[in-house]
């Protein structure tokens, strides 16, 4: 019973504490952390896959396709060009093989969705 109340206010503390975060955050850092809660979740389901979890697949696939459902939200398709476009169309490629790894219990599919092509770009 008190673990249970432990938990309860554990994550309590942390959705208040993520929800501060959001708050004062700049676009670019919601960017971010939207990214590395997708990453989260993709491993998880990768995870899950190996340990045969379906059921826990299928949550953390969901929670990243929402996530990438969060990102299409924040495009704006009319001010952003060209790179808005081609963001979109990476968003529902990403959504499309997410669907599918799911459907076909496909570690290679999840793998591809997480690999940056900018990987050994340096940041500036």
């Amino acid at each position: 019973m008190y673990q249970a109340t432990a938990r309860k206010g554990v994550g309590q503390y942390a959705n208040i504490h993520t929800e501060t975060l959001m708050e004062e955050a700049s676009p670019h850092r919601l960017i971010e952390m939207l990214m590395d809660g997708f990453l989260a979740r993709v491993y998880a389901a990768k995870g899950a896959m190996q340990r045969s979890d379906f059921e826990q697949k299928s949550l953390y696939i969901s929670k990243a396709i929402g996530i990438v459902g969060g990102l299409i939200e924040g495009l704006d398709l009319e001010k952003g060009g060209e790179l808005a476009e081609n963001l979109y169309s990476l968003y529902q490629y990403i959504n499309n093989q997410l669907l599918q790894a799911s459907r076909d219990n496909d570690e290679a599919i999840l793998d591809e969705v997480v690999v940056s092509p900018y990987v050994n770009i340096p940041v500036a």
